[in-house]
């Protein structure tokens, strides 16, 4: 179970490889899920868990990704690559 708190399609270039993919913000399952599409099919690429609910994601400027926990201190998280 997934319980989306948020829904964005990658569009930059900090993670290329990602361009046009969607990202859900996971609330049940505590986890950022990047979801692949092939014409009108989508699948579950990759789930990484977060260890906290996840509220929403969002695409930055710069092309980071940037994520809100949940609930009282709940962290704003920015991604980016190693």
């Amino acid at each position: 179970m997934i319980s989306p708190g948020g829904f964005m399609i990658y569009s930059g270039t900090t993670f290329p490889e990602w361009q046009g993919d969607g990202f859900i913000a996971g609330l049940s399952s505590e986890a950022l899920i990047r979801i692949e599409f092939d014409g009108e099919n989508a699948r579950e690429a990759e789930r990484f868990d977060m260890g906290k609910r996840v509220r929403a994601v969002v695409q930055g400027p710069d092309g980071a990704i940037w994520l809100l926990e949940d609930k009282k201190g709940g962290r704003l998280l920015k991604l980016t690559p190693r």
